[in-house]
């Protein structure tokens, strides 16, 4: 039976990575402060609700550049993110 943990942990990692990946990058002007802190590196609660506050006080993010003018994420958080990150919804 001790096998069967390594074998669950490493199914469930798989799980998240897949899902991420299918789901393709994240609209930073929909999703909640604790979507933003689980999905981009860097970026914990704080810096997350901080994120949803510039953007109810300034709108939609227009480029992902702009997250950079929220106070506590600088340009090397948002390069390493950009991949993952988008402004724009998938169409239905």
């Amino acid at each position: 039976m001790s096998y069967l943990r390594p074998v669950y942990l490493l199914f469930s990692i798989l799980l998240a990575i897949s899902t991420q990946a299918l789901s393709g990058p994240l609209n930073i002007n929909t999703a909640d402060a604790s979507t933003l802190a689980d999905a981009i590196d860097g970026v914990g609660e704080r810096k997350a609700v901080a994120i949803v506050q510039y953007r109810e006080a300034h709108g939609p993010f227009t480029s992902v550049d702009q997250l950079a003018n929220v106070k506590g994420i600088g340009f090397k958080t948002v390069e390493k993110n950009r991949p993952n990150l988008t402004t724009i919804s998938p169409r239905p």
